[in-house]
């Protein structure tokens, strides 16, 4: 693993090399911190957030301000993984020049590294643009969230052959377009496969399967912290919602005890005389 910062050039790169890249989604500066010590090569600053950080229902409420926030905050913890900020609902599909503004200021005031957009060859002519104003784009196409209502909801893309070539010319389109990656979310084990092996950008997975260039999943669901969401594609890796349930109870339990603090958690104190006028009081000071 190398210590020094994760460029483009190193993804495509890494394709090139056939090394395996490693996605986490980061939301803030703890998070960020915990999973680039890791060695995690991408940090996505994903609109999701507005599901598992603000408890909506899907991603669409998320607005430029919130990913500018969170982008910000994710940056400030990040040493060597790239940051890529999520580009919100409507913030890029009114016109090119408003995709533009957008990304600049999630690069200008969140510090983003890239941005990631969803869509497919309808959007090639805008990602060129942001291209070529000199901010690296990240492709999202299959199951593409902001969309869920047009497509009836989470559901696997790609299952019939019309769907899966329109996917497939949506990938083409999206690396003649100058994207440096692509997110295939939600398709096919098998189109996922033929995508990668036709395109000479790296392709990144969530539920497409093992044969992608990389691999991305929502931190608090590899984590286990968002109880009760069990996705075919989710592998939990931890189980954070039972240990840190367990952490509160025992604190909860302590305080209403009256066992913490005691007095290995408390400030030793010395007492200092002060004068007002002509009462006399006590005042204690930590040392």
């Amino acid at each position: 693993m190398t210590s020094k910062p994760i460029t483009t050039s190193e993804i495509r790169a890494r394709k090139a090399r056939g090394e395996k890249l490693v996605m986490c989604t980061a939301y803030d500066a703890t998070f960020a911190s915990i999973l680039d010590t890791a060695g995690t090569d991408i940090l996505l600053v994903g609109d999701s957030l507005g599901m598992v950080v603000q408890g909506h229902e899907t991603t669409i409420p998320v607005t430029l301000d919130h990913m500018i926030y969170h982008t910000r905050a994710v940056t400030r913890g990040t040493k060597r993984a790239h940051v890529v900020g999520d580009m919100p609902f409507m913030s890029y599909k009114v016109s090119a020049e408003q995709a533009l503004e957008s990304a600049m200021r999630l690069m200008q005031e969140g510090r983003a590294h890239s941005v990631k957009l969803e869509g497919g060859q309808e959007l090639a002519p805008t990602i060129t643009r942001i291209i070529e104003a000199g901010i690296p784009v990240m492709g999202h196409i299959g199951l593409t969230p902001q969309s869920v209502h047009a497509m009836g909801g989470f559901k696997v893309q790609g299952r019939s052959s019309e769907d899966a070539q329109r996917i497939l010319n949506d990938a083409l389109a999206l690396q003649d377009a100058g994207c440096f990656a692509i997110v295939l979310e939600g398709i096919p084990l098998d189109l996922a496969k033929e995508i990668t092996s036709q395109l000479e950008i790296p392709t990144i997975g969530i539920g497409a399967g093992v044969h992608c260039d990389g691999q991305v999943l929502v931190c608090y669901d590899m984590l286990g912290m968002n109880e009760g969401f069990k996705p075919k594609f989710l592998k939990e890796y931890a189980n954070l919602h039972e240990v840190i349930v367990g952490a509160v109870q025992n604190y909860a339990d302590e305080v209403r005890a009256g066992t913490f603090p005691d007095e290995s958690h408390s400030f030793k104190s010395k007492k200092l005389r002060l004068v007002e006028g002509e009462e006399s009081k006590l005042y204690s000071t930590t040392a």
